[in-house]
């Protein structure tokens, strides 16, 4: 019976997989809905719980599973465990055959070899991360749209908000950024206070990130606020790869992730970046977490 390995790339709002066979070929692909790993709270559980089944249900087609490793945004601690024993009962197989790591160590582990570069991922949210020879992580940033997650897709849409309800504060009206305020309003749903607080407060943090492409487009058409917070979001991201420099040592900073495509992010990443090795990627996260799969059962495969 063909053997399979299945590797997952859990985001917050997508969640991709792709299985591979016993030489390394890919068998398939797909992608579902995304989540979170943070199990602690019930609901994301449910979610995590629905996403693992969706992705193995879809696999299940292809065979049998030999084995599973996959990444999971805002997983780590405890909770990573705790993930490996529901992907374990889901998938049929012992928990030893089931790899978690947070999204990030998988998405750098799939642009670097650990000690050789910094990565900046700017989505959703915004996190940084250095592996070190060792294994040893060091990470900036990434704690979530109530405290920071600074140039991330979450920060540029409530930056504009913030800063379109203070113009109506003052002035009644959006002022200079009216091309933004159409733009976010009509994504919304309108462009009363009511409709906006339902948006916000009732959205997963998916959903409020994705009005960022509204604020890039109207960054493009020249809005001159629109053009101001994605310039600050390219220097939080510089920010934070400056920060692993700091922490650690100077190395090429890899950025990935929709956010750094954006009208205007880029341009002003790498200008507070000059003199700094700055790359951008291209990784395949959920295809790498199945070869890091296989590999993890080369040993036993060997012992056969």
């Amino acid at each position: 019976m063909q053997q399979g390995w299945l590797g997952v790339d859990v985001g917050g709002t997508a969640s991709r997989w792709v299985l591979v066979g016993a030489e390394g070929e890919i068998r398939a692909r797909g992608e579902t809905g995304g989540t979170t790993g943070h199990l602690f709270n019930p609901a994301a559980r449910n979610a995590f719980v629905q996403v693992v089944s969706a992705i193995v249900d879809a696999v299940g087609t292809h065979g049998p599973l030999s084995g599973v490793c996959l990444g999971v945004t805002g997983l780590g601690g405890r909770a990573i465990d705790e993930a490996k024993a529901i992907v374990g009962e889901l998938a049929g197989l012992p928990v030893t055959a089931i790899h978690a790591m947070n999204d990030m160590e998988l998405a750098f582990r799939a642009a670097f070899a650990p000690g050789t570069g910094h990565l900046v991922s700017a989505g959703t949210g915004s996190v940084g991360l250095h592996v070190a020879a060792d294994g040893t992580l060091v990470r900036v940033g990434g704690r979530g749209l109530l405290i920071d997650d600074g140039g991330s897709g979450t920060w540029i849409a409530l930056e504009a908000l913030n800063q379109l309800y203070r113009r109506i504060d003052e002035t009644g009206g959006p002022a200079e950024a009216r091309v933004l305020a159409d733009g976010l309003f009509a994504a919304i749903g309108g462009d009363d206070w009511d409709t906006t607080r339902a948006f916000i407060y009732g959205s997963e943090r998916g959903r409020i990130g994705a009005l960022a492409q509204i604020v890039g487009a109207a960054a493009k058409k020249g809005d001159p606020l629109a053009q101001q917070i994605m310039q600050r979001a390219g220097e939080e991201l510089a920010r934070l790869g400056l920060a692993l420099v700091k922490r650690t040592q100077n190395l090429p900073i890899g950025y990935v992730g929709g956010v750094v495509n954006l009208e205007g992010v880029k341009p002003a990443l790498l200008a507070a970046l000059a003199g700094h090795d700055v790359i951008f990627p291209q990784i395949d996260a959920a295809h790498h977490a199945a070869l890091m799969a296989r590999a993890a059962a080369e040993p036993e495969m060997e012992r056969r």
